[in-house]
C-alpha cells in the first residue's frame, strides 16, 4: 500500500515538472517572439530616420526663408534624436558604436544650436553651411550601410535575437552578420565626430498619441479575432498558425503583435495590430528573395491592388525606389486633385515574384478622416513667386501637408531643380509661406548582399 501511494506521489510530480516546464518553454518562446517584433521595428525605423536626416539636411541646402530654414534645423534635431532613441532600442550595448553615436549627436547638437538663435540677424556662414554639406555626406554614408545591412537581413532572414546571443557569449568570436554590419558602420563614422552623449528623449510618442486618441472609441479585438484579421490583410490561408502577443506597455494605446511562421520554416511574418479596431500598423515579411523578375513599376501596381483589395479608396504612388531586389513605395489618397500626405501608405514588394514584405499604415490609421475646404486662395503663379529664383519649377501638385508646427495646411507642391539636385517645395496656397523644402533622393543602388 504505502509502495503504491509512493508511485502515485511520484508520478504526480513528475507530472508537475513536465508542466511547469512546459510552461516555462512557452514563455520562453513568447518572450523570444515579442523581443525580435521590437527589435525588428527599432532597426527599419532606424534605416528610415538616417535616410530623414539626410533629406532634411539636404533640403536647408536649398531654402529662401530663414524661418522655413530654422524649422527645418529644428526637424533634423528632432529627427537624429529619434534615431539616437532607437539605436539605444537594438540588442548592441555590448558593442562600441560610440562612433555612430557621436555623428547622430553632432548633427543633433549642430542643429539645436542653430535653431535656437535669431538666423535674421545672425545667419548662417559660410562655414556653417559647409558644415552641413559635410554632415549631408556623411549621413549619406551611414545610410548606404544601414541600407546594405537591411537588404541582406530581409534576403537572408537575419534574426536579432541571434545577434544578442552571439553578444552575450563569453570567450567566443563575435561572428554574426548583424553584428559585423553594424561594426562596419562604426568603422564608416569612425574620425567623423567625437563627443559626449547625453540623453535625449525620442519624439515618437507624438504619434502614438495621435493614433490613441483616434481609435479610442473602437472596440476591443480578442486575440483569436487579430489573428483572423491578420490573415485576411494578409490573403493567407486559415490553416497558417498565428501567435499572437501583446504589445508592449510603453506606448500609448494597446495592441498585439503578431507571428506567422510557413509551415515549412521559410518565411516569417511579424506584424503589429491595434487592439482597438483591430487595425495593422506595420509588417515585414522575413524570407529569401531571389533575383529580380519584375520592374519596379509592374511591383508598384502589386503594391497598390494589395491596398485596394484591403479597402483603401483613391490610391496613387507618390515615390517608388529599389533597394537591392525590393521596391519601396509611398502611397497617399489623393481627394478632388489634392494629395493628403499625411495619410501616407508605405508598402514594400519582392522583386522576384512581387509578393508584398513590407507594409507602414499607423499614419493612415492615426490621420484619416472626412476633409472639407480644400479650395487655395492663392493661385499657382502667386505661390510660384515666393520660391527661391534659383529653383527651375518642373512639375506642380495641390497637397495636404503637416507644417514643422504639426498643423494641417493646404500647399502648392512644386517640384524643380537647381544643377543636378531635385527638391520638393511646398508653399502655403492661403498665405504664400514657404513651409517645407526637402531634397529629393537621386535612385539607389542596388546592393551586394553575396
Amino acid at each position: 500500500m504505502i509502495r503504491n501511494v509512493i508511485i502515485g506521489l511520484l508520478a504526480v510530480a513528475l507530472i508537475g515538472t513536465g508542466i511547469w516546464g512546459s510552461n516555462q518553454a512557452s514563455e520562453k518562446e513568447s518572450l523570444l517572439v515579442n523581443n525580435e517584433n521590437n527589435y525588428q521595428r527599432a532597426f527599419h525605423d532606424l534605416t528610415f530616420h538616417i535616410d530623414q536626416i539626410q533629406d532634411e539636411v539636404g533640403s536647408t541646402l536649398a531654402m529662401n526663408s530663414k524661418e522655413q530654414l530654422s524649422s527645418s534645423l529644428a526637424d533634423v534635431w528632432r529627427i537624429s534624436s529619434m534615431a539616437q532613441s532607437e539605436l539605444g532600442q537594438l540588442p548592441l550595448g555590448m558593442m562600441a558604436l560610440h562612433e555612430t553615436e557621436a555623428l547622430l549627436n553632432k548633427i543633433g547638437d549642430f542643429s539645436y544650436e542653430t535653431t535656437i538663435r535669431d538666423l535674421g540677424n545672425e545667419p548662417l556662414s559660410d562655414e556653417e553651411y559647409n558644415q552641413l554639406q559635410t554632415y549631408y555626406d556623411q549621413s549619406g554614408e551611414i545610410k548606404q550601410e544601414l541600407r546594405k545591412l537591411q537588404a541582406s537581413s530581409i534576403k537572408d532572414q537575419l534574426k536579432w535575437t541571434e545577434a544578442e546571443e552571439a553578444m552575450s557569449s563569453e570567450g567566443e568570436p563575435m561572428d554574426n552578420s548583424i553584428v559585423n554590419g553594424f561594426q562596419n558602420i562604426d568603422d564608416k563614422a569612425k574620425g567623423y565626430s567625437e563627443a559626449d552623449i547625453g540623453t535625449k528623449t525620442g519624439f515618437s510618442a507624438d504619434l502614438d498619441e495621435e493614433l490613441a486618441e483616434q481609435i479610442k472609441q473602437k472596440e476591443r479585438i480578442t486575440k483569436e479575432e487579430a489573428a483572423e484579421k491578420a490573415k485576411q490583410f494578409l490573403d493567407i490561408p486559415e490553416s497558417m498558425q498565428v501567435d499572437v502577443e501583446e504589445l508592449g506597455k510603453s506606448l500609448e494605446f494597446e495592441g498585439y503583435a503578431l507571428t506567422i511562421e510557413e509551415p515549412e520554416g521559410e518565411d516569417v511574418i511579424y506584424l503589429d495590430m491595434t487592439k482597438r479596431g483591430g487595425y495593422p500598423l506595420w509588417l515585414l515579411q522575413s524570407r529569401p528573395i531571389d533575383d529580380q523578375e519584375i520592374s519596379l513599376n509592374k511591383a508598384s501596381k502589386k503594391g497598390l491592388q494589395f491596398l485596394e483589395d484591403n479597402g483603401f479608396e483613391n490610391m496613387e504612388m507618390i515615390d517608388g525606389k529599389q533597394y537591392d531586389t525590393v521596391g519601396n513605395f509611398q502611397f497617399a489618397p489623393v481627394l478632388d486633385g489634392v494629395r493628403i500626405y499625411p495619410e501616407s501608405v508605405y508598402v514594400e514588394t519582392a522583386l522576384d515574384d512581387g509578393e508584398v514584405v513590407g507594409y507602414k499604415g499607423v499614419e493612415y490609421v492615426a490621420n484619416h478622416k472626412e476633409r472639407e475646404n480644400m479650395e487655395p486662395v492663392l493661385s499657382k503663379k502667386e505661390a510660384q513667386e515666393k520660391i527661391n529664383p534659383n529653383v527651375e519649377v518642373m512639375e506642380s501638385h495641390l497637397a495636404v501637408i503637416e507644417n514643422q508646427n504639426e498643423e494641417e495646411v493646404l500647399c502648392y507642391e512644386f517640384f524643380g531643380t537647381i544643377n543636378d539636385d531635385t527638391y520638393r517645395i511646398y508653399i502655403n496656397a492661403e498665405d504664400g509661406q514657404e513651409e517645407i523644402v526637402e531634397k529629393m533622393k537621386h535612385a539607389e543602388p542596388v546592393y551586394d548582399t553575396m
